[in-house]
């Protein structure tokens, strides 16, 4: 769904793409939706992937993410892709690299639209593209004392 303008508010010179990165530091839920802050956009949807204390029926005691050096291009052609597919005013996204612990925020992505339901699509394509298709690894560590590797994201 290209964009269309049918209001000179809609107009934006700005770069839809505001915020990309992956980071070994915690995630900032305000700094990603002020990213995304748009006066022409009617919804904002964001999404937060934390570390969850179980997988698999096992219990999880922490994880940690690492990512090859692509990782952040590849952000990027699948945010390009977003912004070409749905009337996007606004994009962001960052990933957390590094020892994180359960309850730690691993992922935020938000994208602003002038409507709420093309906000929601155009959210759920971007982290479904994101955790498909960024090579990101997951290494799960269990409370039983055994690790995994999991795929991208």
């Amino acid at each position: 769904m290209a964009p269309t303008f049918e209001h000179p508010g809609e107009l934006g010179a700005q770069d839809p793409i505001r915020l990309l990165a992956i980071r070994d530091e915690p995630l900032s839920l305000d700094e990603v939706f002020r990213a995304v802050g748009d006066d022409a956009a009617g919804g904002t949807a964001l999404f937060v992937g934390t570390v969850r204390n179980h997988d698999g029926g096992a219990d999880v005691d922490g994880l940690g993410y690492s990512c090859h050096p692509s990782a952040e291009t590849e952000m990027r052609r699948i945010a390009e892709k977003v912004v070409a597919g749905y009337p996007v005013r606004a994009l962001a996204a960052v990933h957390r690299v590094g020892d994180l612990a359960v309850g730690d925020l691993a992922v935020i992505v938000a994208v602003s639209c002038p409507h709420r339901g093309e906000a929601f699509e155009a959210c759920r394509k971007l982290i479904d593209d994101l955790k498909h298709e960024v090579p990101i690894w997951k290494h799960q560590k269990f409370s039983d004392g055994t690790e995994e590797w999991v795929g991208a994201c």
